[in-house]
């Protein structure tokens, strides 16, 4: 392989011990190290993830942030280490099952006008799982949720997964495989850290296609996702802070009918959910619709 084919993975990891033994392991297994680093940016763990990095993975550059800065400043902060000219952002609940290197790196390089790809992933059962969605707007996530409603329909599910059996060009692939030219993501100042969490790839989606590049899916690869380990324990934060992200990403990118649409439509769900059972998370979000800039 190419010395200019040199790729960074990187992983931000909040006490994920659970799932970092499985995941690095195999990395380690299965991705060659003449041609790869793995780097893990830790958010300021509070469990045993450091001493597990340390102990059983000492190969793996580890660079330890003070405070939990969120996924898009974690990835940042490794893409500032990173020695590739490719970056692959990679989630700590995942797990790899063959070395991906050689597809993404042809598929990239032999496309001068591909900027990000995202690979398929499925469930631990082998169920495939939506890696990819419609531009986000008032349209676009009415789309994609609706698409995400039928997918829990086995067969509506085989539908989608043989709908995209070939490569194809989308608007997003989520941020739990992210496959990124690195002078593109310098270019574009890497992901925007006022998102804590959620919309953060979204986001850097739209600026890459903006730069008048593509987004890839390739079904040609896949990697089992886990799939929302780092925020089950905190539903309720991350509700709000799911909703704080999609303010944000409306008021930067939409149109100004599709951000009244959008607030008006938070305003009535999360009174409606307040007056029936009030809650701390609801209120702040109807607080949000009026006082988020």
């Amino acid at each position: 392989m190419s010395s200019t084919n040199f790729v960074s993975i990187i992983l931000v990891n909040f006490n994920g011990e659970d799932v970092l033994v499985d995941c690095l392991g195999s990395l380690e297994k299965f991705v060659p190290n003449h041609n790869s680093e793995i780097i893990v940016v830790d958010n300021n763990s509070q469990d045993n993830s450091i001493n597990i990095i340390e102990s059983k993975f000492p190969d793996v550059k580890l660079i330890k942030l003070p405070q939990n800065l969120g996924f898009g400043a974690g990835n940042n902060a490794g893409a500032r280490e990173a020695k590739g000219n490719f970056l692959f952002l990679l989630n700590t609940d995942t797990i790899v099952t063959s070395n991906f290197l050689p597809h993404l790196l042809e598929l990239m390089s032999s496309n001068s006008e591909v900027g990000v790809i995202g690979p398929k992933l499925v469930f631990p059962d082998g169920k495939f799982q939506i890696s990819f969605s419609p531009k986000i707007s008032f349209v676009g996530e009415i789309k994609a949720k609706k698409m995400h409603k039928i997918s829990y329909k086995e067969n509506k599910l085989n539908l989608i997964e043989k709908n995209f059996q070939s490569i194809k060009v989308v608007d997003i692939v989520v941020g739990a495989a992210f496959f990124i030219r690195k002078d593109l993501f310098d270019l574009l100042g890497g992901f925007d850290e006022r998102f804590f969490m959620y919309f953060e790839e979204s986001d850097l989606c739209k600026r890459v296609r903006d730069k008048g590049y593509q987004v890839l899916y390739t079904p040609h690869i896949s990697i089992i996702h886990v799939r929302g380990h780092s925020v089950k324990k905190l539903s309720g934060k991350m509700s709000l802070e799911y909703r704080r992200s999609q303010i944000y990403y409306y008021d930067k990118h939409c149109q100004l009918w599709e951000i009244f649409c959008l607030r008006t439509y938070l305003l009535f769900k999360f009174l409606y959910e307040y007056l029936k059972s009030p809650n701390f998370y609801n209120l702040e979000i109807i607080k949000l619709v009026f006082v988020y800039k």
